[in-house]
């Protein structure tokens, strides 16, 4: 979409204003409705003691986040670290081979967790897309891909594929479909990059290498198989300056987020006040309002937190993977509203970008985004709210593109075309004036004068003035003479339709108009502008 503009920074301070009164607001309700159902029955299983000197418990509803800091806390720790330690050292030894470690020490703890059979399965689906792209047929790779994926989000499949899995623990599930759909992802992206660069001839341990990145493995980001076959390929990878210095916040970043989520779970209940409706139904109107905006920031700063560690290793890897997610309170058009942005990366490379072009026909822009809230709806799992979550952005997305296209509907974009006429028709009243030097110009009146030598914050800067009846603009400068200055700033932030161009001393030709040319020498190719008096 054509649709990204920053926001002014007035506009921005006054949002975050009004939205942090709001929270405040909203959050002191919040925080009572927390105390009030503190001991609730229906809160005892998911509300447990937690800072017992000072008499506050702990909201511990997602037990994936628990898992995670808790049971599997020092399993993670342990595989990470060691493919820190490994991987250094093959720096070290031999930088060449740096991508078969990565690969190995991968599978082998993909063996540990999951099994063998599960490890079997997911090189039965890297095979099949690897010959897949020895075909160099696109629309068979991606076709290959979703039914792939398909199979690891609908029964009876996902259910035959699910007994792949050795033991049972905890997360099994949340690594299995993990594992399971970035695999697919990878492997995807690997055929058509295949199909797209014939001559390059990847080979099966390129897929391999680059599907059995530990860090990337079960939660992703997803880095498209060009971006990481280039930055893996670096036999001798050189650091930018600073660049261990972001890598050091960045993991001090993850470590502060954690602790505030902490620090937040013992005051709102956030996630198991939703499970009691009939406490819910009591709530005021301002208490759900900071309740639904709460809990839209967790799942925001639960994909930061697990991006931002894993970004964190791969950048000690020499990599460049996707930034965290964007805040959900930053964003303001559909175009920005990806919460993976290397899942975003893939659908917009890949399907968006391949159909929609240049995002600029309705009817290839409707395609286009069908198309990739389809594949979107299969990455998340098909169900009611996935649909209808899917509907309201590809609505969106199309509408914003029908808004902009009647905005150059003829009547309005005539309205706007009028507008400029407008302008052009008042050039001709400021034909005679003067472009010169305030400062030394006779013309100007005294108090004007010394006003302008005694304030510096007008330096370099045009103003429309009108003395002795005499209509002349002018820009102060420490040097004499006019200046010939092609646009003035001032005077064209109100008639930004045309320009006023006086010759320097000496130029017989009268002045000219130049449409919408600021600073740009257009007209007559023969004439040189006049610098400014240094």
């Amino acid at each position: 979409m054509s649709i990204k503009t920053a926001l002014p920074a007035a506009e921005l301070g006054l949002y975050s204003l009004v939205l942090s009164g709001a929270l405040a607001y909203a959050g002191r309700g919040l925080l009572e409705a927390s105390q009030d159902g503190a001991h609730r029955k229906a809160f005892r299983e998911s509300v447990r003691p937690g800072w017992e000197y000072i008499g506050r418990k702990m909201d511990v509803a997602d037990f994936e986040w628990v898992m995670w800091f808790t049971s599997f806390r020092n399993i993670i720790v342990f595989a990470l670290s060691g493919h820190v330690l490994f991987a250094k050292l093959c720096t070290m030894v031999a930088p060449q081979l740096r991508s078969w470690m990565y690969a190995v020490y991968g599978a082998l703890a993909v063996l540990g967790t999951m099994g063998p059979w599960y490890l079997g399965l997911l090189l039965g689906h890297c095979v099949s897309l690897y010959v897949a792209s020895l075909l160099g047929q696109p629309w068979l790779c991606l076709g290959l891909g979703l039914a792939s994926l398909a199979s690891f989000k609908l029964d009876p499949l996902i259910s035959w594929q699910t007994g792949f899995v050795t033991g049972t623990f905890d997360l099994q599930e949340v690594l299995f479909h993990g594992g399971s759909g970035f695999t697919v992802l990878r492997c995807t992206s690997f055929a058509l990059e295949s199909c797209a660069h014939p001559d390059r001839r990847y080979s099966l341990a390129d897929l391999l290498k680059y599907n059995f990145y530990l860090p990337f493995f079960f939660f992703g980001p997803i880095m498209t198989f060009d971006r990481f076959h280039a930055q893996m390929s670096q036999v001798e990878p050189v650091r930018r300056e600073g660049e261990l210095w972001r890598i050091r916040a960045q993991g001090g970043l993850s470590v502060v987020a954690i602790m505030a989520v902490d620090i937040f779970f013992h005051f709102f209940y956030i996630l198991t006040i939703p499970s009691d409706l009939k406490f819910a139904n009591r709530l005021p109107e301002s208490a759900l309002a900071g309740l639904a905006y709460s809990n839209l920031v967790y799942d925001w700063v639960k994909a930061a937190v697990l991006f931002g560690v894993v970004n964190t290793v791969a950048r000690l890897d020499h990599l460049d993977p996707p930034q965290p997610p964007k805040c959900i309170t930053a964003l303001y058009v559909f175009a920005e509203t990806h919460f993976d942005r290397g899942i975003n990366d893939w659908l917009c490379k890949y399907v968006y970008d391949h159909i929609g072009g240049e995002h600029s026909e309705v009817i290839p822009e409707l395609g286009a985004t069908v198309a990739t809230f389809a594949i979107t709806t299969l990455w998340l799992g098909p169900c009611d709210i996935v649909y209808l979550w899917s509907f309201l952005n590809c609505f969106g997305l199309n509408f914003e593109l029908w808004v902009q296209k009647l905005a150059e509907w003829g009547p309005l974009a005539q309205i706007e075309v009028s507008r400029e006429g407008l302008g052009q028709g008042l050039a001709g009243s400021l034909e005679g004036m003067h472009c010169c030097s305030l400062e030394s110009s006779s013309h100007t009146w005294p108090p004007v004068r010394n006003f302008l030598t005694t304030t510096s914050w007008l330096s370099g800067q045009w103003l429309p003035l009108w003395v002795s009846s005499t209509p002349f603009c002018g820009v102060w400068t420490p040097g004499p003479g006019c200046d010939g200055q092609a646009l003035p700033s001032l005077w064209s932030s109100v008639f930004p339709s045309l320009t006023t161009r006086e010759g320097c001393p000496g130029d017989s030709q009268r002045p000219e108009h130049i449409p919408r040319t600021w600073g740009s020498p257009v007209g007559r190719t023969s004439d040189q502008l006049c610098p400014l008096s240094p």
